[in-house]
C-alpha cells in the first residue's frame, strides 16, 4: 500500500500531541491528502483530525490527559494578568515575544496563587520554564534561546476553547452527543 509523502512522520507528530503547522513542509501532504487522514485517525484511533488553515491536530473525546486543561489554565491566568496590565492580549499572545522573566512576574503577582500553586506545571518557575519546553515541543510556541519565545498559531485552538467555554457552547455540545 502506498501512503501520502510524510506519512509516518504525520502520524507520528499527530499522535505524540504534536501540531502540525502550516510553515512545515508536513503540512502541506497532510492539507492535500486531508479526506485520507480524517478516515484514517477515525477508524484506527477513534481520533478527530482538526484541520486549520495555519496548522492540524488530531481531538479524542475520550481521553484523562491533563496537559490541555494545564495549558488553558497557563493562557486564561496570563490573558488575565496581561488584560490587568493594559495590554490587548490577543494582540500580545499573537505577535509579542515573551520572556520568562517577565512571564514568571505575572504568575509570581497574580491574584490567582492559590490555583497556580497546586498545579505543577505552573507552580513555580522552573517549572514553568520546563512546561514552556514542553509546549515547544508540541508546537504552540517558538523559543528563541534560552529565555524568550513565541507563541504560534496553534495558540488559538486553547482561546477558542476558553471563548466557547465562557460563553456556554460546550455545554450545548455535550448535551447534543449525549
Amino acid at each position: 500500500m502506498e501512503f501520502p509523502r510524510y506519512h509516518k512522520e504525520i502520524v507520528s507528530d499527530l499522535m505524540a500531541g504534536k501540531f502540525i503547522l502550516a510553515t512545515d513542509q508536513k503540512f502541506v501532504s497532510l492539507k492535500d491528502n486531508t479526506p485520507f487522514y480524517e478516515k484514517f485517525f477515525k477508524e484506527s484511533f477513534a481520533f478527530e483530525l482538526e484541520m486549520k488553515s495555519d496548522f492540524a491536530f488530531i481531538l479524542s473525546y475520550e481521553t484523562g490527559e491533563q496537559l490541555s486543561r494545564d495549558i488553558c489554565m497557563f493562557f486564561a491566568i496570563l490573558c488575565y494578568e496581561l488584560d490587568k496590565d493594559g495590554k490587548n492580549f490577543l494582540e500580545e499572545i499573537q505577535y509579542a515575544e515573551f520572556e520568562h522573566e517577565k512571564l514568571d512576574e505575572y504568575f509570581e503577582n497574580s491574584a490567582y496563587t492559590e490555583l497556580i500553586t497546586t498545579n505543577n506545571q505552573l507552580k513555580n518557575g522552573e517549572n514553568r520554564r520546563d512546561f514552556i519546553r514542553t509546549l515547544s515541543r508540541r508546537n504552540i510556541v517558538e523559543r528563541n534561546g534560552d529565555s524568550r519565545f513565541t507563541f504560534t498559531q496553534a495558540y488559538k485552538v486553547f482561546i477558542d476553547f476558553a471563548n466557547d467555554f465562557a460563553k456556554g457552547k460546550l455545554a450545548t455540545q455535550s448535551d447534543e452527543k449525549a
